[in-house]
């Protein structure tokens, strides 16, 4: 029965959100929730940190740091970045460090890397599993970029195997490449040694006004919309209640075009991004 309700209550969800699509005009819903390539929007601030994580790479050096608030879309940022190396023929392994201790990290790194660990293998066989590997790549001209999300995440000595990687491939010859990413006000937690070893720190700062305008008018397009969803005061009042954090001008706008479509407005104004934003308590 529990099951059955479960169901239903999907089912309705998805019925209610294919309405409020269909009210807008809209082929698909612009605010998507996943961490997604496809929902990037090319922000001032993401454009630039982009672009130095790609010099970080191009120079071969061996650590970089992509900082910034929670909800700045660091998550994202590396998604896109992965993929853009990978198209140019890089190697790249991407885990997650949220929760994830020492033997699960080289667990992951092993089995991104096609070496087909067992999962009970020893912490210094999958040592052994990943230096041969990074070692192959070398001596093969290929170059490695290791990407480790929510980094200030991490439990146990999970750092300290990241920082025997690091300390392992900063010679000149070294073909690998490691990007942390982590809060900035969190960033200590990453330890003194990693932090010193970083040569490059990118810290994504919260969107301009004018990158919010330009957000919500791609999204507008995105869904296949003639005009635009909110109008000029309610973009900036959107804006200025999200702080200009992407994840928060992202639920606020969804949220708003829900309420609107329940409404029958025209168009969203200033008075339901308010209304939305203080019944709910949109946070990031």
């Amino acid at each position: 029965m529990r099951l059955c309700t479960q169901v239903g209550a999907v089912t309705a969800l998805s019925r209610f959100l294919s309405m409020h699509e269909n009210y807008w005009k809209l082929k698909q819903s612009p605010f998507g929730s996943s961490v997604d390539p496809k929902h990037f929007f090319n922000s001032s601030t993401h454009e630039e940190g982009l672009a130095r994580l790609r010099f970080l790479v191009d120079q071969q050096r061996s650590l970089g740091l992509l900082l910034g608030p929670r909800g700045c879309g660091k998550s994202l940022l590396l998604e896109v970045l992965a993929r853009d190396l990978r198209c140019a023929g890089h190697f790249v392994c991407q885990v997650n460090l949220l929760g994830m201790c020492a033997h699960e990290l080289l667990w992951s790194v092993a089995n991104q890397f096609s070496l087909f660990p067992k999962t009970d293998d020893s912490t210094l066989h999958l040592w052994k599993l990943i230096t041969d590997r990074l070692a192959t790549n070398h001596y093969q001209q290929l170059s490695t970029v290791i990407l480790l999300d929510d980094a200030d995440e991490a439990i146990g000595d999970t750092l300290l195997q990241v920082l025997r990687i690091a300390k392992q491939e900063t010679t000149p010859q070294s073909r690998t490449s490691i990007i942390l990413s982590a809060e900035a006000k969190r960033q200590n937690l990453l330890g003194s040694q990693l932090l010193d070893l970083a040569e490059l720190r990118i810290e994504l700062e919260p969107w301009s006004t004018q990158d919010t305008e330009d957000y919500l008018q791609q999204a507008s397009v995105g869904g296949n919309r003639a005009g635009m969803l909110f109008d000029a005061e309610a973009t900036q009042t959107l804006h200025v209640l999200s702080g200009g954090v992407p994840r928060r001008i992202n639920q606020l706008a969804k949220l708003c075009l829900l309420a609107g479509a329940g409404r029958e407005l025209p168009h969203i104004d200033a008075t339901t991004v308010e209304n939305v934003f203080h019944e709910l308590d949109i946070r990031a």
